[in-house]
């Protein structure tokens, strides 16, 4: 059986079947003469395949699709040219665009255009999110199976609200499209972004479960070599003097030792991990867009627009790159 679609808000992925997705921590399996720690595939195959790992043929096939993900072209057996197309990523610069255009004072009628020039972007984007529930709702299936069970309620909870966002975002297309007229877009709106929001706060959420994984692991280790070689603290931060416990007015100094060394296990973790560093990139810039919209926190056209292009070139990137989006 071969790779199958699935896909995310804004993209189409293809994922392997074959895959028995785990946690990332530390389960790097040999396979087809390299490590997949190399190229941030974080899969246990069940055979050896060698055609099994979309990451072992170097993302050839993730991140293609139609529309929001990307176009390829090529015969069987022949080079293929991956072509990012992000009409999000155009329709949020067209948001920041039209914000500093305001600022600057230019002309309503060009204003009026960059307005009219998102609409149609963003009216765009909603019909080829078409079917995309049925794909984050079979996502939410494999989730089910993750033998982490942080990771299999984040993930599995994440997809599951991302199927009614889609759902939602459906019948808004079908209210602006005129196939529904008489949909309240405003009601549907907000409950799409409600789900949205969700979505990414269980995003963040796998996120920081993953990032306290890696510096506890982190810490072992360098525990360890510690006990070995008897040397300081990362940095060269001495750990002994008048914060050490015990020591009379060396409370407020110890803390502040520890924080800092936990700030540079934090920075050495996500420098280690690039994907994990561009997954909470994102989700932390996708963040603000439900937020603003929800009247949660108002942050204004300007800054939802630049977060929006941020995170769609983040988005770019994986796809472009595809060893660099976090796996499960």
């Amino acid at each position: 059986m071969g790779p199958y679609l699935t896909g995310g808000a804004d993209r189409v992925v293809a994922v392997s079947p074959q895959h028995r997705q785990v946690p990332s921590s530390g389960r790097n399996k040999q396979h087809n003469g390299h490590s997949h720690s190399d190229f941030g595939c974080r899969r246990s195959l069940p055979s050896a395949d060698p055609k099994g790992c979309l990451a072992c043929r170097h993302g050839d096939s993730e991140g293609k699709g139609v529309g929001e993900g990307a176009l390829s072209r090529g015969g069987a057996g022949g080079p293929r040219l991956c072509l990012p197309v992000s009409p999000r990523a155009a329709q949020y610069a067209c948001s920041l665009l039209g914000h500093a255009l305001q600022k600057r004072g230019a002309s309503p009628e060009l204003q009026k255009q960059i307005r009219q020039l998102e609409g149609h972007l963003s009216l765009g984007r909603k019909l080829l999110r078409l079917g995309n529930s049925a794909d984050a709702l079979e996502s939410a299936k494999r989730a089910v199976h993750l033998s982490d069970v942080v990771l299999r309620f984040c993930i599995t909870v994440s997809h599951l609200n991302r199927a009614l966002y889609f759902a939602c975002d459906n019948v808004l297309w079908a209210g602006k499209s005129g196939l529904a007229p008489r949909v309240d877009q405003e009601k549907w709106a907000q409950r799409s972004f409600r789900y949205y929001l969700f979505s990414l706060i269980m995003n963040l959420s796998r996120d920081a479960y993953e990032i306290r994984l890696l510096m506890e692991q982190e810490s072992s280790v360098y525990s360890r070599r510690q006990k070995g070689s008897g040397g300081g603290a990362p940095g060269g931060i001495e750990t002994g003097g008048p914060g050490d416990p015990g020591t009379p007015g060396g409370g407020l100094p110890q803390i502040a030792l520890k924080l800092q060394l936990r700030v540079l296990l934090l920075a050495r973790v996500l420098r280690g991990n690039p994907p994990l560093l561009l997954d909470v990139v994102r989700n932390a810039c996708d963040l603000f867009i439900p937020l603003d919209k929800l009247g949660l926190w108002r942050c204004g056209p300007g800054i939802v627009g630049l977060c929006g292009l941020v995170s769609s070139i983040l988005s770019i990137l994986t796809l472009i790159c595809p060893w660099l989006r976090l796996k499960p």
